[in-house]
């Protein structure tokens, strides 16, 4: 497994001299990295690391890259494969950092990182098989950084995809003191007949909606508008309406789906059934599903037919947002769309159920023009 690595501002030379006194020595601490924090905060993550591979990492400790064999997998099929192509993603949590910042609490922004990566190349029908990390931060500060990896960390075992390296930046005077960022990469793996890319949705398929964690990762600069703005709730705030607090309600990891496609890729009867599958992000359901939809075929999705966590109704009551824009912005309860052969839609909405997921038929594929329509009048 590669060792993390870091990249640090050079520190500017002292000026030249011009007759005058000599000027103080300059340290890189002076300037605002301190290599001692640094190399105290490298000695807390390679067992973070570690614990997330699988016996496909090439041991490579030390080197300057990661090192990983390409054969059978472990919770996919059992099978070298003969065609693969790799399946690669990267993503980040957008200004839900802000709300983890606010709540001091960054052990689970990690498990969004893997989720938003992981959840992407997934979609393909993909086999995750390794993860990357930057971290950049205006200071040296171990502890967070030792929780941010400990997310990261989490989301992987939880993915099945192993952390195989890692870029920790100290950057002063980029970031104010106390921000950071995270950026993650994924790579997976397809066998290329069996890649799922949506060109075999035709009409009469079933949709299958799995059901999310909350709002996940999308859509948190609106969030902090009408919660802290708006509002003027406190992260402290607890709500009655939900039975807990503000930054604990809203700081709801997202849900990872890996074991779901895992399932249904790993049934020889489900697999060639399975025609396209959508990862609700940003820009909601329809502009989600609409990237993978033919141009001429529509979904049609009936309102009523899955359940919007009540953190949704919550926002929209509290900034008088209008239903347009909770679809438009939100996953409002849908985290994951799978679309399908309609005979085999009940087989598989078993197999999901029985993998942990709540899912269900949310609506069928018809004629139309590559567009989603959704049935809101009798959504809860």
């Amino acid at each position: 497994m590669a060792s993390r690595k870091t990249r640090q501002p050079a520190s500017k030379p002292p000026p030249p001299g011009s007759g005058r006194r000599k000027p103080d020595p300059v340290s890189y601490r002076d300037a605002g990295v301190d290599l001692s924090v640094y190399a105290d905060a490298m000695k807390r993550l390679p067992a973070l690391m570690q614990r997330t591979r699988s016996p496909r990492v090439v041991k490579n400790d030390g080197g300057f890259a990661g090192l990983f064999a390409l054969d059978s997998g472990h919770r996919w099929q059992k099978r070298n494969y003969r065609d693969p192509l790799l399946v690669s993603g990267t993503d980040g949590v957008g200004t839900k950092l802000q709300l983890a910042r606010k709540v001091n609490r960054h052990d689970t922004i990690g498990i969004d990182l893997v989720a938003m990566c992981v959840n992407d190349t997934i979609c393909c029908g993909a086999e995750p098989l390794f993860f990357l990390d930057y971290i950049a931060m205006s200071h040296d500060d171990p502890e967070r950084l030792e929780q941010i990896v400990q997310g990261i960390s989490d989301g992987c075992l939880a993915a099945g995809t192993s952390l195989l390296g890692g870029e920790t930046a100290i950057m002063p005077g980029t970031y104010r003191r106390g921000d950071y960022d995270v950026a993650g990469f994924q790579v997976g793996v397809v066998e290329r007949r069996q890649l799922i890319d949506g060109s075999r949705i035709a009409e009469g398929d079933a949709v299958i909606g799995l059901a999310s964690s909350g709002i996940h990762s999308n859509g948190f600069s609106l969030v902090r508008k009408i919660v802290f703005d708006v509002a003027g709730l406190k992260a402290s705030t607890r709500i009655p309406e939900l039975d807990e607090r503000v930054g604990d309600c809203l700081l709801t990891p997202t849900r990872i789906y890996v074991d779901a496609v895992a399932s249904l890729m790993s049934d020889n009867r489900l697999r060639p059934s399975l025609h396209g599958i959508a990862h609700i992000t940003g820009g909601g359901i329809a502009e989600n599903i609409e990237r993978i939809l033919p141009k001429a075929v529509d979904l049609e999705l009936q309102g009523g037919s899955w359940k919007i966590p009540p953190v949704f109704p919550w926002l929209k009551q509290l900034g008088s947002v209008r239903p347009a824009e909770m679809y438009r912005v939100f996953n409002m309860g849908l985290g994951l769309v799978i679309v399908l052969a309609d005979r085999v839609a009940d087989r598989a909405c078993r197999r999901l159920q029985e993998a942990g997921y709540e899912c269900g038929i949310v609506g069928r594929a018809c004629r139309g023009t590559g567009r989603v329509r959704i049935n809101r009048r009798r959504t809860r």
